[in-house]
């Protein structure tokens, strides 16, 4: 029986972006769902997502060359089965996103109107506006809402998951221990799957395109408890975020480029036809590249995005969201050029899973940006993150279906042992500062063994000094992220040190080629890779 400080679940859902709320919607026809999500729902890399989905919906594509699109930019290390069902199921998908109440742009037949993005061949880029991630949010949540089945807790943070392994067990996960960071209190959330749907970790770098929110937690958690990570020196950098000291990194979406947008120099010159024959609408990795070797070649703060040759009004109508938000910074998209530089975006690599979402831990599920599905190699085809958000949403909500109930007789409560309340949180805001400053000079979109080297040398003082930190004082929501955020780190630099090539996001000075006998992917478990 729970006790007070014991729930219990039929489908614990950690996340509340696409991934989480899709699964949720699926499994919640066959068991319970609960979905613990860190603030306010609407707070994911999800519902910041401007681009749109992308699928086969035009008469002009076909599954064959979006199959092709993607392992092409993502360099050889996409599985290929997992590529085609994806890309194969994801149609269905976009429509049934299109039933929940997502208002996708439509033409004058009544056919989605698509667009398209860097790394496409063809149109085939689902969206609403320049909002699509919060439209789908929208819909995905207003859904859950009326769900009998499904309960929402907003404002809680998983702390670490629950393992049989802790018990004398086999290698099992039933659950969560979750911090209510209104409440302070610490409940152990017993389920007979848990779904980690946390998202990425762009927050790992002091620039990002992401929320507040994207700190790694999923990934750090699952690695905790012995589950395989893979690819994770596979950090996607966006090559275009607004560039003004008021922006706070404000994404503008690949979709200008799609539709026509060029980038240039300060002096009007465009660059990108000397680095790939799509020019500005190249493979986010190339496009990154160009621009960061155009600020250090040039000593500019920015490149910059011109839509000023288009039609003023298409401009304006077609981007509505990017429009607001540059005017109250005093700039006119279909006037001026955008000033632009590249943040980190997307993780490609995360916790290792099956077809179907299944970690190398019993009963522990990965979907969405958080995992390493095989479906983005060594770097992700653009729009194709929400894709597999639903599709693997779908195919895991089936697969927990016969999931059994592994836990212990007792479930031990949550202690802070001696621990006492923290009068130096200061040490918490440097650390912080210092993993995501480093992170950015030393293992950022250009890397090199002395840098990587250096990285290496700090994470692990870091470390140190962060577990000093959470064992001594009781713990809250700051100290969780950090822990997580500082082994996250600690992963993509022992992954990128073990490349030593150049292919798709990681590129290294010291070894500019891609050596074909490393096309395989980094995997690292407790075992092999940095203490936990």
């Amino acid at each position: 029986m729970a006790s007070d400080m014991e729930r219990e679940t039929d489908y614990l859902v950690i996340g509340s972006g696409i991934a989480g709320l899709y699964f949720a919607l699926e499994a919640a026809s066959h068991g319970r769902v609960t979905i613990v999500t860190k603030k306010r729902p609407f707070d994911s890399n999800t519902a910041w997502a401007q681009g749109g989905i992308a699928a086969v919906l035009g008469d002009d594509d076909s599954l064959q060359d979006h199959v092709n699109d993607t392992l092409r930019v993502g360099e050889g290390l996409c599985k290929r089965k997992i590529v085609e069902g994806v890309v194969e199921e994801g149609p269905a998908h976009v429509r049934k996103l299109a039933q929940l109440g997502v208002d996708f742009a439509r033409n004058e037949d009544g056919n989605f109107d698509l667009g398209r993005e860097g790394g496409h061949n063809k149109r085939r880029v689902a969206h609403y506006q320049d909002a699509t991630g919060y439209a789908i949010s929208q819909a995905l949540l207003a859904a859950v809402a009326k769900h009998p089945n499904i309960t929402l807790l907003d404002h809680h943070i998983a702390v670490d998951l629950l393992s049989m392994a802790k018990y004398g067990g086999e290698e099992a996960c039933f659950g969560a221990y979750v911090l209510d960071r209104e409440q302070g209190s610490i409940v152990a959330i017993v389920a007979r799957a848990t779904i980690l749907a946390s998202g990425g970790a762009g927050k790992v770098y002091i620039y990002t395109s992401n929320p507040d929110v994207a700190t790694g937690d999923g990934m750090a958690m699952a690695y905790r408890i012995g589950a395989q990570v893979s690819n994770m020196e596979f950090v996607q950098f966006h090559p275009t975020v607004l560039y003004h000291p008021h922006a706070k990194s404000f994404l503008i979406s690949e979709t200008l480029r799609g539709e026509g947008g060029k980038l240039r120099l300060a002096d009007g010159s465009e660059f990108m036809d000397d680095y790939h024959p799509l020019s500005s609408l190249g493979p986010r990795d190339v496009v990154a590249r160009a621009i960061d070797n155009e600020l250090k070649r040039s000593g500019a703060d920015s490149v910059f995005l011109d839509m000023t040759h288009l039609d003023a009004d298409f401009v304006r109508n077609r981007f509505p969201t990017i429009a607001e938000r540059c005017k109250t910074l005093g700039i006119d998209i279909a006037v001026d050029p955008i000033p632009v530089v590249p943040a980190a975006h997307y993780q490609c690599g995360g916790v290792v899973c099956d077809a179907n979402g299944q970690s190398t831990v019993k009963n522990l599920f990965a979907i969405g940006e958080t995992s390493s599905t095989g479906l983005h190699g060594a770097c992700r085809l653009a729009s194709n993150s929400l894709l597999e958000g639903v599709v693997f949403g779908a195919r895991a909500a089936e697969a927990v279906r016969h999931t059994e109930l592994i836990r212990p007789s007792r479930v031990a409560p949550w202690r802070s042992g001696n621990a006492t309340d923290s009068n130096d949180a200061i040490v918490v805001a440097l650390n912080w500062e210092e993993v995501r400053r480093f992170m950015w000079s030393y293992v950022g979109i250009v890397r090199s063994d002395k840098r990587l080297e250096r990285a290496l040398r700090r994470i692990k003082l870091l470390r140190q000094e962060i577990s000093e930190y959470y064992w001594d004082f009781k713990i809250n929501s700051d100290i969780i992220e950090l822990r997580n955020l500082a082994l996250v780190a600690h992963l993509i630099i022992d992954s990128a040190r073990r490349r030593k090539e150049s292919r798709g996001l990681h590129y290294t000075l010291d070894y500019l080629e891609k050596d074909p006998a490393q096309a395989r992917d980094t995997v690292l478990h407790q075992s092999s890779g940095p203490p936990a």
